[in-house]
């Protein structure tokens, strides 16, 4: 193997030089800019294995090779071991992989091409992937955690429902088995639709004692005294009683069938109607139709102004019913309507609640309205709701007084003032149903009987 250095002002020059002086077949061991141009390391004869060999058992320090001179090299002297080994070992640029001089060609403009990308580029370069890289391995982990965290979170609520269910069963068999007079008259209300937090309510007051016979008829007497009645009958409905309530409850109907029975006890001259409900359409035509089918006059007021304004001329009547919009809980018209009403004074509110929805919504409507603080309550639908349970415990949990029931749309004789016993009665009347499964029992007061 013959090395030898050129030195020219490019390095297109330099390989000019090195084809004409070495030949096509010539290798490119390095490359270096100096002051006078540009100095190339070429040989032929390359023997890559001898240049390694010879690399790694030379002793020869880094040092010692940088001092060596390029220009002691013979031009066509073969080179000895410890020159090679010097050459190889000095710190200079990283040369290009090695290839066949006839596979480099001259670069058609006057600069020298570009290196290849040095360590220092490399390591500038890479940490942008690897931290791309990094991230999105990061991200993978932290994916992979979520899931297993909600994995196991759901795997800890179904442990922990399941637990629950075995406890309440636990807890509701020993109350069977030690209380079964209470646990018959769980049963029983359960049979009747109340709520579970009412009908543990009513539990509770029962006497320590308790025997079969009084197990099997105190619970309806429990409701029955449960039960808040107003004592207005339909003799005493003088006075402004405006009726709010949800839409399709009942209340312009129950309005006429209150109009009728005043009108039927103190004259048509003696009653008049307020309609407020300007948002539903034909509402106030069917109160005036009722209004004239009872020969009595019907006041429209959309406004605080305007209802003031009527209420001052129907000063002395002796009942006055105002006609309210239906509106749900979340309606933004709800607090303007409740405005109209505070602001006129002199008002009784009565909820008005249908029988027949269920429990969820007459708690609901009932949350809704107790800004307005409605002095009473009429049931309506009677007729039309499979059980009453729902609608019994609601009242009793709100300690709301009852004034009507309603059970038809006949005018005015499906109206009668509220009695408790009837109620319950009729409750008791019209079920159907068996027995509750022990399944329900124990999940509606069985953690209830285990934290008692």
């Amino acid at each position: 193997m013959k090395i030898k250095r050129f030195v020219a002002k490019d390095m297109r020059q330099a390989m000019r030089e090195v084809r004409e002086e070495q030949g096509p077949d010539a290798v490119i061991l390095s490359t270096r800019r100096l002051a006078e141009g540009i100095e190339v390391i070429a040989a032929i004869d390359y023997d890559e294995a001898l240049i390694r060999e010879a690399t790694r058992h030379s002793v020869m320090p880094a040092q010692e090779s940088d001092a060596v001179p390029a220009a002691v090299i013979p031009e066509t002297a073969p080179v000895e071991m410890a020159p090679i080994a010097a050459v190889a070992a000095a710190p200079r640029p990283v040369a290009p992989p090695v290839r066949p001089l006839a596979a480099v060609s001259p670069a058609p403009s006057a600069m020298p091409p570009r290196p290849y990308p040095s360590r220092m580029e490399s390591q500038i370069t890479m940490p942008p992937l690897v931290a791309v890289d990094s991230v999105a391995a990061a991200q993978q982990v932290n994916d992979r955690t979520a899931q297993d965290t909600a994995r196991l979170r759901a795997e800890l609520g179904s442990m922990r429902e399941m637990l629950e269910m075995q406890l309440s069963s636990l807890a509701w068999n020993d109350m069977d088995r030690r209380q079964p007079q209470r646990a018959r008259v769980l049963r029983e209300l359960t049979r009747l639709g109340i709520e579970a937090d009412v009908a543990r309510a009513l539990v509770a007051e029962l006497p320590d004692q308790l025997s079969a016979e009084q197990a099997r008829y105190l619970p309806l007497g429990m409701l029955s005294r449960s039960l808040v009645i107003s004592g207005r009958g339909l003799s005493d409905a003088a006075g402004v009683t405006a009726l709010v309530g949800p839409t399709g409850v009942g209340k312009t109907t129950t309005i006429a069938k209150l109009a009728a029975r005043a009108v039927l006890r103190h004259g048509a001259d003696q009653v008049a109607l307020i309609s407020t409900d300007h948002y539903r359409i034909g509402a106030a035509a069917q109160l005036e139709h009722y209004g004239r089918l009872l020969g009595v006059r019907v006041y429209p007021a959309h406004d605080v102004a305007s209802l003031r304004k009527v209420l001052g001329l129907l000063q002395g009547r002796q009942t006055v019913l105002v006609d309210t919009a239906g509106v749900a809980g979340n309606d933004p018209r709800m607090a303007q309507q409740m405005d109209v009403l505070a602001a006129a004074g002199g008002l009784r509110a009565c909820l008005v609640l249908a029988a027949n929805a269920q429990s969820d919504a007459l708690e609901q409507a009932i949350r809704a309205y107790e800004p307005l603080a409605p002095q009473a309550c009429i049931l309506t639908k009677l007729d039309e709701a499979p059980s009453l349970g729902g609608a019994l415990s609601v009242v009793i949990r709100h300690r709301l007084p009852l004034d009507y029931t309603t059970d038809g749309q006949r005018v005015p004789e499906d109206i009668a003032e509220a009695n408790a016993r009837t109620l319950v009665c009729r409750a008791a009347q019209s079920l159907k149903s068996n027995a509750p499964d022990e399944s329900l029992m124990a999940e509606r007061f069985g953690l209830a009987v285990a934290s008692a």
